[in-house]
């Protein structure tokens, strides 16, 4: 059966009889070592890195957008077109990592291969702060936790979150530098926890929560515990110790204290109101742990995992700690009630399993001291990874046949032109195999130092926004780009219904316009101002032909 297991040094176990601080640490086994784990760290995390390292451009939805801003960072004080168009405007905005390192990449190397950089940095963290955490949990090292890299290539990730992913990797630290200064004094504690605190706050809000709830799992475990030790030997001891327990237990929050007033100091906090919860979508945040492209790829991964738990059970080799009881517990709660739209974000409640899902690694040990046992793991750890990074690595070797050929349209953009982006079909866009499509025109922005309508420009949520001058004509609100369908009825028309949309004078804004998501037959929707450039897969480029009429009209507002 399965074996709940207290930590090194700490009392978390799921028997409340327990003494806090009197678990009996495991004696030392030789099982595998900590140079063997690096070897094996370092083998894996190359193995994993082989489709980032294939693809400079990987098919992301929102990844492109994110090195474009990247980009303008970094160049906009020698860009000349780039600075007629954008301005940057730092502020406190609990979105900023990816913001602060990669434009210090690019110092060095291309902006592809600090994105490229980046991730595998982000990668490096998750895995190795899993690690840690069972160090910390279970008081040995051991390679278990590598089980994580499968993970890392997951349906959050495709989406292009790169601050969530980093932020992951932090928070698996701060969690591990808590644990480890547990039973310090506070004078240490809290300053370390304070620090991690607001380096999760500007690197993801949503990471920062995470942190949060990892604390409040450990802490209503080491609470329980605690005063239920004293009431075995004590009910009045109990008593008078539970205003000093409940102090200890409040007094992990204090760290938090500082994060309402720079949230209140952000622009971020205007958009609070962007709340929105669905039930719907729930069992999804699931299944995105675990599935990326392939129902079948997922259906293996777990059935070879479930197979190995099933063989650890049998020889009662295989534990799970009490942290991650707890974690399961309070993570559950906070899941079903976090919103699927917080601050104007969408997916808040479906990052949250991928999160919870490297803890709850960092919770699982294994008994490897038999040969055989070590050999097996490393057999399934190296099948678990090819098989991920096979099944990802054949989709985007399929998938960059369409971004490549975009990067070849891009060419044909004039330096410093204006970009307008529209759909065929205003339902397109959510397919994974449509994900390098959506924001593939800011390509345009980094190599052709465009404007485009679809770069995240959001205050509150980026620092990059477009110049005054521009602002009227670039989705500022992280819309879907209008139907082209829309595009051809309002051409002409400035005195139209939808007069206001930042698309209505499109005719005299812009100078090329995508359409993407477009099938085989696609017909020039409109001969009088689109000459079609470049047709490529799921796009078309077109340049537009000014209308005089939309001109005049326009001037004489």
């Amino acid at each position: 059966m399965l074996d709940v297991t207290p930590s090194s040094g700490l009392a978390f176990d799921l028997d409340p009889a327990q003494p806090l601080g009197d678990g009996a640490t495991p004696p030392r086994r030789v099982e595998f070592g900590r140079r063997r784990i690096a070897i094996l760290f370092v083998v894996l995390l190359a193995i994993t890195a082989i489709p980032i390292a294939l693809h400079p451009l990987p098919p992301l939805s929102d990844y492109v957008d994110h090195l474009a801003r990247m980009h303008v960072i970094a160049t906009i004080n020698s860009d000349p077109d780039l600075a007629r168009y954008y301005e940057i405007d730092w502020q406190v905005i609990p979105n900023l990592m990816m913001d602060l390192i990669v434009p210090q990449f690019e110092r060095l190397m291309n902006v592809y291969l600090a994105g490229q950089l980046y991730t595998l940095l982000s990668f490096a963290l998750i895995v190795s702060g899993t690690l840690a955490l069972h160090r910390r949990l279970f008081g040995r090292w051991s390679p278990l936790p590598l089980i994580a890299f499968p993970l890392l290539y997951n349906n959050i990730f495709l989406v292009g979150t790169m601050n969530y992913v980093a932020g992951i990797g932090l928070m698996l630290w701060a969690v591990t530098a808590w644990i480890a200064l547990r039973e310090r004094s506070w004078r240490v504690r809290l300053p370390v926890s304070t620090l991690f605190v607001l380096a999760l706050f500007f690197c993801h809000l949503f990471a920062l929560g995470v942190y949060g709830l990892a604390l409040l799992a450990f802490e209503l475990h080491r609470l329980w515990t605690s005063y239920a030790r004293l009431r075995q030997s004590s009910r009045a001891a109990a008593r008078r110790r539970l205003p000093a327990l409940a102090t200890d237990f409040v007094a992990t929050g204090l760290p938090f204290l500082p994060v309402l007033p720079l949230l209140m100091l952000s622009p971020t906090w205007g958009l609070w109101e962007g709340l929105s919860w669905e039930l719907a979508g729930k069992i999804d945040g699931l299944i995105y742990v675990i599935e990326v492209y392939s129902h079948s790829v997922a259906l293996l991964l777990i059935g070879i995992v479930a197979f190995l738990a099933g063989w650890a059970l049998r020889d009662r080799a295989l534990s799970f700690h009490a942290f991650g009881v707890a974690v399961l517990a309070v993570g559950a709660v906070i899941y079903m009630v976090l919103p699927r739209m917080l601050f104007d974000t969408y997916m808040a409640d479906q990052r949250l399993p991928i999160s919870l899902a490297f803890i709850l690694l960092a919770c699982i040990d294994l008994d490897l001291r038999q040969r055989n046992v070590r050999r097996g793991l490393v057999v399934a750890l190296l099948a678990l990874v090819a098989i991920r990074v096979a099944e990802v690595e054949y989709r985007w070797q399929q998938l960059s046949h369409g971004i490549q050929s975009f990067r070849q349209s891009v060419q044909l953009i004039d330096r410093g032109a204006k970009v307008m982006v529209a759909y065929a079909d205003a339902d397109d866009g959510s397919a994974l195999s449509d994900f390098g499509l959506v924001h593939a025109d800011c390509i345009a922005l980094i190599e052709r130092s465009a404007l485009v309508t679809t770069e995240f420009t959001v205050v509150g949520k980026q620092i990059l926004h477009a110049r005054p001058a521009y602002r009227g004509r670039v989705d500022t609100m992280d819309g879907t780009p209008p139907a082209i369908d829309d595009l051809v009825r309002v051409a002409d028309h400035a005195d139209r219904a939808d007069a206001d949309e930042y698309w209505s004078h499109w005719t005299a804004d812009y100078d090329y316009l995508y359409v993407l998501f477009t099938d085989d037959d696609f017909a020039n929707p409109d001969p009088a101002h689109l000459e079609p450039i470049f047709a490529g897969r799921r796009f078309v480029l077109y340049h537009i032909q000014h209308s005089q009429i939309a001109t005049a009209s326009k001037a004489a507002k």
